[in-house]
């Protein structure tokens, strides 16, 4: 395994290191089968170090961040864990409660501020545009996704109506037998990533529809079919992934659309407050 590009250069570079960068860089050697796995605050804490100095070592490996040496060093392991395997590695014996909301909500908003510093304003907006121009929209998201893209789902239907998303992975073939290019397929993907959402956005690029994918990575299989992607890192010391980034960007695709649909979406909410004071949905 040290074989590999990033081993390579951890170790071609030892001797430039810092006292504190070669705490991480033997780390990483003695604990090639679980360290990938670490987020950076983790990481940090197993060494100890400072987080700022975990990133740091990373830019001077000439990675981009912490993420993009975490990812490299997950793709020299040469396979993917199971779920099982995560969470053995990634779980302590008899961690407090207390401990766990700290350290998880922290991972949050570092996936947060990760996010928003490598999301291209640029492709949000072409997003935008996307999904307003867009005669039908198709959402696929499978697993743990789902519940992303249910999220998406519920709010574009209820002011564009013109919004699906496809549940039943045996059932994708007759939703997406009419599908043209001017319909939109939006695709959640997170490792461990589904075969069946790869094989639909390649149908769907394939057909010449317009793809949008939401994924973790562009490494992620899904890009390569896809016209837009947006990368939201979902990165935590568990077996889970962390949703904070994606439901963010969801929120934000949501948001920037109804504001630049707004007569049409005040038109439509107004037309809803009716039938839902009709339907007694809410309570008082």
């Amino acid at each position: 395994m040290l074989e590999s590009e990033v081993y390579r250069r951890i170790v071609d570079t030892q001797e430039k290191m810092s006292k504190s960068h070669k705490k991480i860089a033997n780390y990483l050697i003695e604990n090639m089968e679980t360290a990938p796995f670490l987020t950076a605050s983790k990481l940090a804490k197993n060494v100890g170090v400072g987080e700022a100095t975990v990133i740091r070592f990373a830019v001077f490996l000439n990675y981009k961040g912490y993420p993009d040496l975490q990812r490299h060093l997950q793709e020299a392991l040469q396979r993917k864990w199971t779920s099982a395997e995560v969470f053995a590695h990634t779980t302590e014996e008899n961690e407090e409660p207390a401990n766990v909301v700290k350290e998880v909500l922290y991972d949050d908003i570092q996936n947060l501020k990760v996010t928003l510093n490598q999301i291209d304003p640029e492709v949000f907006l072409q997003t935008v545009n996307d999904i307003r121009k867009a005669k039908r929209i198709y959402i696929i998201a499978y697993r743990s996704a789902t519940s992303v893209g249910s999220f998406l789902e519920f709010y574009l239907d209820l002011v564009l109506q013109n919004t699906e998303m496809i549940r039943q992975a045996d059932g994708v073939s007759e939703h997406l037998l009419d599908i043209k290019s001017d319909d939109l397929v939006i695709g959640f993907g997170f490792a461990r990533y589904t075969k069946r959402t790869v094989e639909v956005l390649k149908y769907a690029n394939q057909r010449g529809a317009k793809t949008v994918v939401i994924t973790d990575h562009l490494m992620s299989p899904l890009v390569p079919y896809a016209d837009r992607a947006l990368i939201a890192t979902t990165d935590i010391n568990s077996f889970i992934d962390s949703f904070a980034a994606p439901i963010s960007i969801v929120s934000a695709l949501i948001t920037a659309v109804t504001r630049a649909e707004q007569v049409k979406v005040e038109k439509r909410l107004k037309d809803l407050e009716g039938l839902w004071d009709s339907f007694d949905v809410f309570q008082d």
